[in-house]
């Protein structure tokens, strides 16, 4: 069993191959469990997976793009999957990961980093009461650990719950309340 409390920023840790990835595609319902379920919100997956997801955000291992258009493109198009997006969402989206100034940029020209950066403006696109990270800080500098480090600490001052795997420790006591 895993509880998760609603406004944690919840560190998810364990070595490379223990099942991190995996439990997040539980979360997801992208994997099915061979038994008993995960209940998001008085949700649960498989079973209600619909109605969880309209409550979560988040990306597992690489977040995919589309490299032949912009990066405000790909977000409203994206994101629109879920529901309506609205452009001021947008540009406030790549405002809190750093991309306002290349987001009419094709991201095929795009870093790891950058893409890894939009992943999460595309996490938070809905205002979701969950964020689910998978190493969000994997491929990116030093700065832009900083950075998304700062913003995971903001979201969860804001109240959203964060859900963050990692294999580093030191990250997850740098902006984890519980792990």
């Amino acid at each position: 069993n895993l509880s998760v409390c609603r406004g944690d920023v919840f560190g998810f840790l364990g070595p490379n191959g223990a099942g991190k990835t995996t439990t997040i595609r539980l979360i997801f319902g992208l994997a099915y469990p061979t038994s008993g379920y995960v209940q998001v919100l008085d949700h649960h997956v498989p079973h209600d997976r619909q109605e969880a997801l309209r409550h979560m955000g988040g990306f597992v291992e690489d977040p995919m793009f589309y490299g032949n258009m912009t990066a405000r493109r790909n977000l409203r198009m994206i994101g629109r999957m879920r529901g309506e997006v609205d452009e001021e969402r947008i540009t406030e989206g790549l405002e809190m990961v750093g991309l306002s100034e290349r987001g009419d940029s094709k991201v095929g020209g795009y870093s790891h980093g950058m893409r890894r950066r939009l992943g999460i403006a595309l996490a938070l696109i809905h205002n979701p009461d969950l964020v689910i990270l998978d190493e969000p800080t994997s491929g990116l500098d030093p700065q832009g650990m900083k950075d998304v480090r700062e913003l995971i600490r903001t979201l969860g001052r804001q109240g959203t719950t964060v859900f963050l795997s990692s294999h580093l420790l030191h990250e997850v006591e740098l902006v984890c309340n519980r792990a």
